[in-house]
This record gives C-alpha cells, sequence and structure tokens, in this order.
C-alpha cells in the first residue's frame, strides 16, 4: 500500500499521483574560510572562498497572490543562514566543527535549515528541492532528497 492509495468499499484503489509543481529559485552569495579535515591536498590549509548558494524550492499549490513564495520571502529565509556564516571560518561554527565544510556538506546545510524554516512559514505547502553551492564559477555541489 501506498501513501496516494485510498479504500474504496473493500478495495484499495491507486490514486494518480500529482505531478503538477511549481518551482522558484533564489541566489545569494557570502564568502567563508574553511580548510578540509582528512583530506590531503591544498584544501587541508585554510583559504576562503566567495560562494554563492542557488536554493531552489517546490510544491503544488500557489497562494492567493498566484506565488508559490515571494522572492523576497525566500531571501528573508536564508538571510539568517548566510548571516551566521558570512566572513567566518566554518570550522569553527556548528555543525562544521564535527563534519567537514566541504561543499556537499554546506548544500546538505542549506537545505536542511531552509527547509525547517519554509515548514514553519507556509505550513508544508512549500519545501525545498535542491540546494547547489558554487565554489567556485565553474565547481558544484547539489543536494535534494
Amino acid at each position: 500500500m501506498l501513501a496516494t492509495d485510498r479504500m474504496v468499499g473493500a478495495a484499495y484503489v491507486r490514486r494518480k499521483q500529482s505531478t503538477t509543481m511549481y518551482e522558484v529559485t533564489v541566489e545569494r552569495g557570502f564568502s567563508s574560510g574553511h580548510y578540509l579535515r582528512n583530506y590531503k591536498g591544498k584544501c587541508e590549509n585554510p583559504h576562503g572562498h566567495n560562494y554563492k548558494v542557488r536554493i531552489t524550492l517546490c510544491g503544488e499549490t500557489l497562494d492567493g497572490a498566484g506565488l508559490l513564495l515571494d522572492f523576497r520571502d525566500l531571501k528573508q529565509v536564508m538571510r539568517p543562514v548566510i548571516d551566521r556564516i558570512d566572513h567566518q571560518m566554518l570550522n569553527e561554527l556548528e555543525p562544521f566543527t564535527t563534519i567537514n565544510p566541504s561543499a556537499e556538506n554546506l548544500a546538505r546545510f542549506f537545505y536542511d535549515e531552509t527547509n525547517r524554516q519554509l515548514s514553519e512559514l507556509t505550513s508544508g505547502r512549500v519545501r525545498v528541492k535542491g540546494c547547489t553551492i558554487y565554489e567556485t564559477d565553474t565547481t558544484t555541489a547539489t543536494y535534494y532528497e
């Protein structure tokens, strides 16, 4: 039985899963330093990046104004996450005191923090589809579920 199944009489009927989906995406920048533990190479030494984070949201329904989420609201949700790590040494901040501040882990961090705030803001109507971290213009890491 799937979450989309429903009981009709004595039988389960499989409902067609909704394929209607809206997406909005916002990019923001921040600068941080880090170093990678258990790594052999230049990145084991402290260094910094001018990062860019791209967050894509998705949802099946629009609000009363015909928006999935106002871009301004998404930027507002991202602001405290960015403010916490901008111009900081990531290795000195949770959760990066125990996990490496790799681009992959940064993408997961933004995904989780943004999703948590969106859940409260939209009562679950909007969620993060994916998060991409640009360490440089040509190197990225993406996290999605």
